[in-house]
């Protein structure tokens, strides 16, 4: 059955969702140029200029279509959510004033949900803030640990949920504080959010031992690629003054090489590991959005994928914005290590299970 479109409703956002090295930037560009649209990264990191090996960015040369939300600042300079939620809104209203639809692409979760759903960051969080700088500057003169230590001793709840290695989220918790906020309670209301933008999610799915051998395999060519030479060239550009970014999985090890506190192969070994967590962590964040429609590509066929989002967006309307009074997304809070683990070794329900097609059907 195709679906009544409203001719005076914009242009919907596709999302292609998923862990890293699952194909999401292939499939959204090869989706974009099918479809006449225009790609919008969500990823953190590729924000920064001249991080682009240890990112996975598309660079120019091999950008087929317009893409947006790449290269916005130095990897010394900060960035936030809420200033990506400015860029991303704006990428999408500049590609729908051409005609052309958003295909927002990444894997940072908070990204995707800042951009497409009604989220509204406090007054100063677009500018840079002298807190957060304070904190930034503490982190790099006591370590990770003594700025986590510091967050423990003033609000326990919120440090039990943010590892110590997570600068960026510890450095955000104690800014909070000071706004006589805090970041557990913060991450309960994330739990529920009316939707900003119309919006089809669709997510990437990969077997996770399949996926380990793609990390595994993108980590070796990113050295192959010229990795320690990039990681060079940004150091002598300041890169060690960053809050955010030295922290990024890829560079920080690199740099502890450089630095002479590991290995060569130590480095290549811990990115591997840090990645291979990073990816089961964007797993958990995106299959608690019952919005996502799965996709299998653990045998990657982008025109198989593409095919099959185009056929869902002709029968089925996008998700649409709430409006005052409407209930909002629901997100279920995180589950337990022992239910992460459970689920962890499943693949997620496919797009086009039995049970998800008798639920449209209904």
């Amino acid at each position: 059955m195709t679906c009544a479109k409203d001719a005076h409703a914009p242009l919907p956002v596709v999302c292609i969702l998923g862990p890293t090295a699952s194909g999401k930037s292939a499939l959204a560009q090869l989706l974009a140029q099918q479809t006449g649209g225009e790609v919008v990264s969500a990823d953190s990191m590729q924000v920064y200029r001249g991080m682009d090996i240890g990112t996975g960015k598309v660079l120019p040369d091999d950008r087929l279509v317009a893409h947006h939300c790449l290269d916005l600042v130095d990897p010394g300079e900060p960035f936030s959510a809420a200033l990506f939620q400015q860029h991303a809104r704006a990428a999408f209203a500049e590609a729908r004033g051409r005609g052309r639809m958003p295909v927002l692409c990444g894997g940072t979760g908070f990204y995707v949900r800042a951009a497409i759903d009604r989220y509204d960051f406090p007054a100063g969080e677009q500018v840079d803030n002298p807190v957060r700088e304070r904190y930034a500057a503490l982190a790099r003169e006591r370590g990770p640990e003594g700025l986590w230590q510091l967050l423990a001793q003033r609000d326990a709840e919120s440090a039990a949920l943010i590892a110590a290695r997570d600068v960026k989220r510890v450095v955000r918790a104690l800014e909070l504080l000071e706004q006589g906020e805090s970041y557990a309670r913060q991450r309960a209301r994330l739990a529920v959010l009316p939707q900003h933008e119309p919006a089809y999610l669709f997510g990437l799915a990969v077997q996770p031992d399949v996926l380990r051998m793609r990390i595994d395999a993108r980590v070796d060519e990113m050295f192959d690629q010229g990795l320690v030479a990039e990681v060079e060239g940004l150091i002598a550009r300041g890169f060690r003054e960053g809050v955010t970014a030295p922290q990024a999985i890829g560079y920080k090890e690199v740099v502890a090489y450089l630095d002479g506190r590991c290995s060569l192969d130590d480095a290549r070994t811990a990115i591997k590991v840090a990645t291979h967590r990073y990816a089961k962590r964007q797993r958990t964040w995106f299959r608690r959005d019952p919005r996502i429609v799965w996709l299998d590509y653990t045998d990657p066929q982008p025109q198989r994928a593409c095919a099959q989002i185009t056929a869902h967006q002709a029968t089925h309307a996008p998700h649409p914005p709430s409006h005052a009074g409407q209930a909002a997304t629901r997100m279920p809070h995180a589950a337990s290590d022992a239910e992460r683990a459970a689920r962890d070794s499943q693949p997620p329900r496919s797009a086009h299970s039995p049970q998800r097609e008798q639920r449209e059907r209904s």
